[in-house]
């Protein structure tokens, strides 16, 4: 079965400055965005956020979309949320399906065409929520997706941005507070010299220490401003 996605701007324009300016801040208190200069403005990119909760899919937006970065984003969204109502959303706010267990070579392909076409696309590389507080292991997918572009496209310049979202509860409740925190580019041309193997596990890897520090760092921020 074939994947696509599209955006519809009318939809857009209704759902994000509505989240962005009533929703959003009438549920949460403090709401803290640094880093946002380290989104490229163009070229492909993949935004890598913590994943902690599904305000998730309105805090992304709100820190690094179209408002503050002049870039629609694209989502790489669970098979099992793409349903009814919300299905129906989502697909229109930029999403596409996965299935987290197994892959699928059509939702892989459309991946790498988006990417291939300079879009900014946001993947959640541990894969599901988690709420214990650290940075988990990461799913090997981005690192070979990306690094498949990377050479199929030689000096097109795909960027990873690493992204902390931390919230002071473990499940965000009415003034929670909120930490987002985007990091320094990651550059997938410098992993493209080894194997696609050796290439993948490396830049796992440093994906996830750059995530680990950034979400230390918010956390901490987070927490001070919970004891004042």
């Amino acid at each position: 079965m074939s994947v696509d996605s599209g955006i519809c701007h009318g939809l857009i324009n209704i759902i994000y400055p509505l989240a962005r300016r009533v929703v959003i801040p009438f549920h949460f208190g403090q709401l803290t965005v640094t880093g946002q200069e380290n989104v490229p403005k163009t070229g492909p990119i993949i935004l890598a956020p913590t994943h902690r909760s599904r305000w998730d899919a309105l805090m992304v937006p709100y820190a690094v979309g179209k408002p503050v970065t002049g870039r629609d984003l694209r989502y790489m969204v669970s098979a099992n949320e793409i349903y009814g109502l919300q299905g129906w959303f989502i697909r229109r706010l930029g999403g596409f399906p996965v299935n987290t267990g197994r892959g699928g070579i059509s939702s892989i392909r459309h991946t790498v065409e988006l990417l291939s076409n300079g879009e900014a696309l946001v993947m959640f590389p541990e894969g599901n929520i988690f709420r214990n507080g650290e940075v988990n292991p990461l799913k090997p997918g981005m690192a070979r997706i990306a690094l498949q572009v990377e050479s199929s496209h030689p000096g097109i310049g795909l960027n990873i941005v690493p992204i902390s979202l931390n919230y002071s509860q473990p499940i965000p409740t009415w003034g929670c507070d909120v930490t987002v925190t985007v990091g320094s580019p990651i550059s997938v041309a410098d992993y493209s010299t080894k194997s696609v193997k050796k290439g993948a596990a490396q830049l796992t890897h440093d994906l996830h220490t750059s995530m680990t520090n950034l979400d230390r760092s918010s956390g901490q921020d987070c927490s001070k401003k919970k004891l004042l």
